[in-house]
């Protein structure tokens, strides 16, 4: 699972009222298949745009600074046709969490929240095989930007050990540790990883979803993400007609 998120995890919501991170699965089988689409839409962003192969895709900047010498209007575009080729790989799914900054106490823990529910949710998809090219029992490892590496390692070190699950029926919590995922989760520099670029676009369209800026308002862009949805984690949340979770 390659992850990125958009939004700040503290609880000042004058910056962000959300928190987002975004998960997409690939199963070892499809990797291949996978990290090929990737660079054949960046060879065609190249041929149509000029936008180099090897040049960083940041969504927040790429709408917001004029580096490629590129339309405004085109840059959206181009976000939009990102998302439409990920919506078409039959080799992915797509877990999102969105943590609501605005009904949460002073000493809520956004990051954490959001990063253990993300990390479950990638644990029942291994154990049920939720995903293409899956199966069962898989195991499976977690890759991120390079951003908060010690404090997620301590926390997928904590859920290993101790990871108390509510009681379907009745009060009381059970221990059920996480087993499926293993090692800790493995920082990426982003410029140099494609699937980490992708998450970065799923994740800042998410964010625009629920909290649009002016822009993505004006351009009737607030629904992008509704793209996805052929690829989106819908067991996730059963709560969400998309699967996302919201906490």
């Amino acid at each position: 699972m390659y992850v990125d998120e958009s939004g700040d995890p503290g609880n000042n919501t004058l910056q962000t009222k959300f928190f987002c991170l975004s998960g997409i699965i690939v199963h070892e089988s499809e990797w291949h298949q996978f990290i090929d689409r990737l660079v054949v839409f960046r060879q065609t962003l190249k041929s149509v745009y000029g936008i180099p192969v090897r040049s960083e895709i940041h969504s927040a900047e790429l709408i917001r600074k004029n580096e490629f010498g590129i339309e405004k209007h085109q840059r959206l575009a181009i976000m939009r046709n990102y998302l439409d080729e990920l919506a078409k790989l039959n080799s992915i799914s797509i877990t999102n969490v969105v943590v609501d900054k605005q009904n949460k106490a002073d000493d809520f823990d956004i990051f954490s929240a959001a990063w253990r529910t993300l990390f479950q949710r990638f644990e029942n998809t291994l154990t049920h095989g939720n995903y293409p090219g899956g199966y069962r029992r898989s195991l499976g490892s977690v890759y991120t930007d390079a951003t908060s590496g010690k404090k997620l390692t301590g926390l997928m070190r904590k859920m290993k050990a101790y990871n108390p699950i509510p009681n379907r029926w009745g009060n009381g919590y059970r221990n059920v540790p996480i087993l499926r995922i293993i090692e800790d989760p493995s920082e990426r520099d982003s410029r140099a990883s494609l699937p980490i670029q992708s998450c970065d676009v799923v994740a800042y369209f998410l964010m625009q979803k629920y909290n649009p800026n002016s822009y993505i308002r004006r351009k009737s862009a607030t629904k992008y993400f509704d793209r996805l949805d052929p690829v989106l984690n819908k067991r996730a949340s059963t709560a969400n007609p998309q699967g996302v979770v919201l906490l």
